[in-house]
């Protein structure tokens, strides 16, 4: 199965709100919607879903397990509990949100008990997120590389993630890019702002653009219908060599996410 290129992310969206976002975005083309458990809007995703009138068949849907369920004995009845909070038999894509803090669970238990999941049919791929190298070396000896979807970091034009991406690359492992336009920064950046207008685009546009070019796939949210569908004709915009070397120039290490007592040792 391939991870779907372009998605809508839900982050920091609830009730009314994210209602109102998912079933925009699914009335404007949008098919992959991306979730978890911590977000606290699993429901409302449900309930926007079995509102669209949009087929299960139709939807990718990800979700992600939190750190409290990542022991053995809660994976699974934590992940089943989301399902019944989506309406739906089986996501799409689970991933485990965040490495165990302090390694209170090892990755080889949690990674094993999502590989469970997957084999009993409540998800039909399994992945990771926040993942460090060597923290993918791990997942990886205990489930195989073939077995992991994806990898969903966080990636902008200020956070390009090299090592991270090029060692995942290298074992076949896919890239999912969140927080891509960096809260909203990188959209005021001058170098992006330039290139969209060569293109008669949006920055917005360019950014997403950028990262789909370099093969991740991408989760932008938006409250905004005009948003929404701008957003979605970023897979229409294709940069140049140019244009992908000035934004090359834009890393800069910017990591806007890295909870406390949460966060790995970053590579």
């Amino acid at each position: 199965m391939t991870i779907p290129v372009f998605g809508l992310g839900t982050f920091r969206l609830k009730d009314d709100v994210v209602i109102a976002s998912v079933k925009t975005a699914l009335e404007l083309g949008y098919r992959a919607v991306d979730t978890a458990q911590i977000y606290d809007n699993e429901a409302a995703v449900g309930q926007a879903i079995a509102e669209s009138g949009v087929s299960r068949s139709e939807l990718f849907i990800t979700t992600k397990v939190w750190t409290e369920n990542l022991s053995k004995d809660a994976l699974i009845p934590s992940l089943k509990e989301s399902l019944r909070k989506l309406r739906t038999d089986y996501v799409d894509l689970t991933l485990i949100h965040w490495p165990s803090p302090q390694d209170a669970v090892s990755v080889e238990e949690f990674i094993q008990a999502l590989l469970e999941a997957k084999k009993s049919g409540l998800t039909r791929e399994i992945g990771i997120s926040n993942f460090t190298i060597p923290l993918m070396e791990k997942a990886i000896a205990a489930v195989g590389a073939e077995n992991i979807a994806t990898n969903q970091i966080e990636l902008s034009p200020y956070l390009q993630n090299r090592n991270v991406v090029e060692w995942a690359k290298k074992q076949g492992i896919h890239i999912t890019s969140y927080m891509t336009l960096a809260y909203g920064k990188a959209l005021k950046d001058e170098v992006i702002q330039g290139i969209a207008d060569k293109h008669g685009a949006t920055p917005a546009q360019v950014i997403l653009a950028w990262a789909m070019g370099e093969g991740y796939a991408v989760i932008p949210s938006s409250t905004k219908r005009e948003n929404l569908a701008s957003n979605l004709l970023a897979q229409d915009l294709k940069l140049d060599d140019a244009d992908r070397a000035a934004i090359a120039t834009l890393e800069c290490n910017d990591r806007l996410v890295s909870p406390e007592g949460l966060a790995p040792n970053w590579d």
